[in-house]
C-alpha cells in the first residue's frame, strides 16, 4: 500500500505554503496544489528535506491523500472559494473534509456548510491569525463547523499551532460558521487597537514633539510592561527601521492613507445587526476611510489650521498616556467579547468565551498580556460582559481618569483621538444607570407614533404630543 499524505493544501501562496511546511516540520506527510508552477516549485524547494510534495495536477493531488481526505483551501475569499469547491466535488468521496482557511464572510461559510453537507462532505471555516511568521512557526486558529470532522484534523492543528503555557492556540469554536465569525471579530479588535496605537503616536509626535527615537523607546518600554502585545512589539520595531539610502526611518516616508480589506467593516455591520455596541471598532473603520480623503484633508488644513503642541510636563503626560492606553485597550477587547456573547446567543454558536480568549493569547495579531485577564474572567460562565468582572473593573477604575486627562489635553491642542474618545464615551455610557435615551423614545413617539414604555407602570404607551 502506498504511504499516502494525511493533509492537503490548495493555494501555495505565502500563508498556504508556510502552514504546510509547518505541518511537515511536525512530522506530518503533506502535499500541496496550486495552478502556478512557480508556487509549486517554491514548496518543493523549501520542503525538500521534509515529507512535503507539490503538484499542479488536481486529480493526482486528490488521489495522493489518505481517506477520509482533509483538504484546506487558502485562497482569496469570494468567488474563488466557490470555484475551488466546484472543482473538488467530483473528485471527493462522502466523509471527506474541506477547510476554508481564508478570510471568508461568515454568511458565505454558512451557505457552503449547508451545500456540502447535502453532498455528504464535511466543511468548516477556520480563521487563521498570525501572518506569514505565524503560519510558519505557530498561528492561532479558529475552526468552526462539524465537530466530528474537526476531531480528524485536531492532532495536526494542535501540533502546528502556537503554544502558551503548553496550551495549543486552537480549539473547536462551535457549529456552522462560528470559526469565521470569531475571526471577523478578532479582525475588528485588530482595527481598533491599531488605530489606538496610531493615536498615541500622533500625541507623542505632534503633541509632545518627540523624536522618532524617543517615540520608539516609549513603545519598547510599554511592550515590556502591562501593555505587552504583538502590535506594540512590531510598532517598536518599526521605529527602529531605516531603509538603505534614507535619511530618516522608513515610517516618515509612508503615505498616511490606510488601506483595508473589509473585515473591520464586516465586524461593524454585523455588530449593528446584533445590537452590540462596538463604537471603538466602528470609529477605527471610519478613520481608515477618512485617511483616504487626502485631497480634502489638505484643503481643510489650509482653511482651519493643524494641531499644535501640548504645553505640559512630558513625563507626567506619558504616564497618563500609558494608563489611558491600558484603559482604552481593555474597552476595545470588552466590546469584541460583547459581540461574541451576543452572537453566541442570537446565532446559536454556543461560544466558550474563555476559550476564545485562550487561543488569542499566542500566535495571533491581537495577542496581548491582557488576554490572560480576559481568559481568567470568563472562567466564570455566568459573566456576560468583561467590564463587570471584579478584577478587570478594578483596573478600569484605576485608569479611566488618565484617559480623561490625555483626551482633555488633546482637545485643547486640536489633536484627534477618535478611538480613545470612543472608548471613554462607551465606558461613561455603560456605567450610567439612566441614559438620556428616554428623550429619543419621546421624539420617536412624537413624530412616528412608535410608542414607549414607562418607568412607573407596565404597558406600551402612545401620546398625542401636540
Amino acid at each position: 500500500m502506498i504511504d499516502q499524505n494525511v493533509f492537503g493544501m490548495i493555494g501555495l501562496g505565502t500563508m498556504g505554503r508556510n502552514l504546510l511546511l509547518n505541518m511537515a516540520d511536525h512530522g506530518f506527510k503533506v502535499t500541496g496544489y496550486d495552478k502556478s508552477e512557480e508556487q509549486v516549485k517554491f514548496l518543493n524547494q523549501e520542503g525538500k528535506d521534509t515529507n512535503t510534495t507539490g503538484t499542479i495536477d488536481l486529480k493526482s493531488f486528490i488521489s495522493s491523500l489518505k481517506t477520509p481526505r482533509a483538504i484546506m483551501m487558502l485562497v482569496p475569499a469570494g468567488k474563488i472559494v466557490d470555484a475551488v469547491i466546484q472543482d473538488l466535488i467530483p473528485l471527493l468521496d462522502k466523509g471527506d473534509l474541506i477547510i476554508d482557511g481564508g478570510n471568508s464572510h461568515f454568511t458565505d461559510t454558512e451557505q457552503r456548510f449547508s451545500f456540502l453537507r447535502e453532498k455528504g462532505i464535511h466543511f468548516f471555516g477556520m480563521g487563521i491569525s498570525g501572518g506569514e511568521k505565524g503560519a510558519r512557526f505557530g498561528p492561532s486558529m479558529m475552526p468552526g463547523g462539524d465537530e466530528k470532522a474537526y476531531d480528524v484534523v485536531k492532532p495536526i492543528l494542535e501540533a502546528v499551532s502556537a503554544k502558551v503555557n503548553n496550551d495549543p492556540c486552537v480549539t473547536y469554536i462551535g457549529p456552522g460558521a462560528s470559526g469565521h465569525f470569531v475571526k471577523m471579530v478578532h479582525n475588528g479588535i485588530e482595527y481598533a487597537l491599531m488605530q489606538l496605537i496610531a493615536e498615541a503616536y500622533e500625541l507623542m509626535q505632534t503633541g509632545l514633539k518627540m523624536t522618532d527615537v524617543e517615540i520608539g523607546d516609549v513603545f519598547k518600554t510599554w511592550n515590556n510592561g502591562r501593555l505587552q502585545s504583538y502590535l506594540m512589539e512590531i510598532t517598536s520595531d518599526i521605529f527602529q527601521f531605516k531603509a538603505p539610502g534614507d535619511q530618516k526611518i522608513l515610517i516618515n516616508y509612508i503615505k498616511d492613507e490606510a488601506k483595508a480589506k473589509g473585515t473591520g467593516k464586516w465586524t461593524s455591520q454585523e455588530a449593528m445587526d446584533l445590537q452590540a455596541a462596538t463604537n471603538c471598532i466602528d470609529t477605527a473603520v471610519a478613520m481608515r476611510d477618512l485617511s483616504k480623503q487626502k485631497k480634502w484633508r489638505l484643503a481643510a488644513d489650509k482653511i482651519y489650521g493643524d494641531a499644535r503642541a501640548i504645553d505640559i510636563n512630558r513625563e507626567s503626560f506619558l504616564k497618563d498616556l500609558e494608563a489611558a492606553m491600558y484603559f482604552a485597550s481593555a474597552v476595545i477587547y470588552a466590546q469584541g467579547m460583547e459581540m461574541l456573547y451576543k452572537a453566541s446567543e442570537e446565532l446559536n454558536y454556543h461560544l466558550n468565551l474563555a476559550d476564545c480568549a485562550k487561543i488569542w493569547r499566542g500566535g495571533c495579531i491581537i495577542r496581548a498580556a491582557f488576554l490572560e485577564d480576559i481568559y481568567q474572567a470568563f472562567q466564570n460562565k455566568e459573566l456576560q460582559h468583561l467590564l463587570l468582572d471584579a478584577a478587570v473593573s478594578s483596573k478600569i477604575k484605576a485608569t479611566h481618569a488618565n484617559a480623561r486627562n490625555i483626551i482633555a489635553e488633546a482637545v485643547r491642542s486640536q489633536i484627534s483621538l477618535p478611538v480613545f474618545s470612543a472608548a471613554l464615551s462607551y465606558f461613561d455610557s455603560f456605567k450610567t444607570k439612566r441614559m438620556p435615551s428616554n428623550l429619543i423614545q419621546a421624539q420617536r413617539d412624537y413624530f412616528g407614533a412608535h410608542t414607549y414604555e414607562r418607568t412607573d407602570k407596565e404597558g406600551i404607551f402612545h401620546t398625542q404630543w401636540n
